[in-house]
């Protein structure tokens, strides 16, 4: 079966962000996000998973551990488990990328 965002679950997140839920396990999670314009996730670490981000289209900001790292298409970012990190959009356009976490991140959310 194909997998797309229009035909997986889709949920609402922050300030009007998106995510398609494309594979949904316990022991995998890989999801297509949506970021608007000016919009970021809280910054937050995972106890158990580790994450990797990977940009389809736009530029993002991903401030890692401290540091600051932008992102563009094509280009993908691994974060370890237990290492702060916020998504940001700081861009005039939109921006989507995948987030695969494994084991899945669901409520194992921490902020610092």
């Amino acid at each position: 079966m194909k997998i797309s965002k229009q035909c997986t679950e889709h949920y609402i997140w922050g300030d009007q962000c998106d995510g398609w839920h494309l594979v949904k396990n316990n022991d995998l999670s890989i999801i297509h996000e949506r970021m608007p314009a000016k919009t970021a996730e809280v910054n937050h670490y995972h106890h158990h998973a580790q994450q990797i981000f990977f940009m389809l289209s736009g530029t993002a900001t991903i401030d890692i551990d401290g540091k600051r790292i932008v992102l563009h298409k094509k280009e993908g970012l691994e974060v370890r488990h237990l290492t702060p990190h916020q998504m940001r959009n700081d861009s005039e356009e939109e921006v989507e990328f995948l987030v695969i976490s494994q084991p899945n991140s669901r409520g194992d959310r921490l902020q610092p």
